[in-house]
């Protein structure tokens, strides 16, 4: 049997989120393991942009850096999953695929969501290369380029009249999908042209996106098409916690991410579907600070009540 590992914070997922919470708890002198799987959101995407200091750094190199900086204060990096966790009296058991056991005081959630996608051919093999999502952190790469938006609903036409901040030949691609009298004006004010012809593929030659092909086989030219995907968080740790969430699945949190359970904080793209890379970095921060100021409130209160101190 694998002997139980101690700690006060254990945090679930080491990406931006997680790192920076684990970079302010390590240095607050607090023992942290940060567990995390090794499957980052943005994986696919070469560049990560609109973070001051480190505007195009590849993601897994700010990823490397953190982990060296909590290593540096030593913090404990598990390359595990965290299968399940549960209350232990004033603690929380955390086992992990591999059959370890940790305990901790205090637990953040830093798991991310996942995005889904629309299901058409192509769209999963150059999704975060030129079939993208933000615009604010793409969009500046592909600027004056030919662009297209993709998907249904108001907010996709929202995401079209924001795309063409970019680019003056942008494209919007119902998919079938009904517009308003007030939509189609708001997009021709803008010069931004519709195709309501559904998609049936995104063309690729030379690993180049070429463009949009649509069930009457015409090909519509574009250098990339932003989408808004369907955001669904990794909750299930919370969820079984019996953190409450809302009807869409995020969990319910403060302003410093704790949850409804006590002892529980979330940051990041598993709480807050829109934070970029910078955002959750400094989520993670805040739920740090956070984390700490409660534990050293428990630490008077087992101090006073003559349980010994934590050092």
């Amino acid at each position: 049997m694998s002997e139980t590992k101690s700690y006060d914070v254990v945090v679930v997922g080491g990406s931006a989120a997680g790192l920076s919470a684990a970079l302010v708890l390590t240095r607050a002198r607090r023992s942290v393991a940060v567990v995390d799987g090794g499957r980052p959101r943005n994986a696919p995407a070469a560049h990560m942009q609109g973070f001051l200091s480190r505007d195009g750094m590849p993601p897994s190199e700010l990823v490397a850096a953190g982990r060296a900086e909590v290593e540096g204060y030593g913090g404990t990096l598990l390359a595990d999953e965290v299968v399940a966790v549960a209350s232990r009296g004033s603690a929380f058991e955390v086992r992990l695929a591999s059959g370890a056991v940790l305990t901790a005081r205090r637990l953040l959630v830093a798991t991310g969501l996942r995005d889904e996608i629309p299901d058409i051919p192509g769209a999963a093999e150059r999704w975060g290369r030129d079939l993208l999502h933000c615009p604010y952190c793409h969009g500046y790469e592909v600027r004056d380029e030919p662009l297209g938006v993709l998907g249904r609903g108001p907010e996709t036409v929202q995401h079209a009249l924001i795309v063409r901040q970019w680019s003056p030949d942008v494209v919007l691609f119902t998919h079938g999908g009904d517009l308003s009298d007030t939509e189609r004006e708001q997009l021709a004010a803008r010069g931004i042209d519709i195709v309501e012809t559904p998609v049936t593929r995104l063309v690729v030659e030379d690993d180049v996106l070429r463009g949009v092909e649509v069930e009457d086989g015409t090909l519509i030219e574009r250098s990339a098409v932003f989408v808004r995907p369907r955001f669904v968080p990794h909750n299930d740790l919370l969820v079984g916690l019996g953190c409450e969430t809302d009807d869409a699945g995020w969990p319910r949190a403060d302003a410093t991410g704790r949850t409804t359970v006590p002892g529980v904080w979330v940051a990041g793209n598993v709480a807050n579907p829109r934070a970029q890379v910078i955002t959750a970095a400094g989520e993670g921060s805040s739920a740090a600070i956070a984390i700490n100021n409660d534990l050293v409130d428990d630490d008077v209160r087992r101090a006073l009540t003559h349980e010994g101190a934590t050092t």
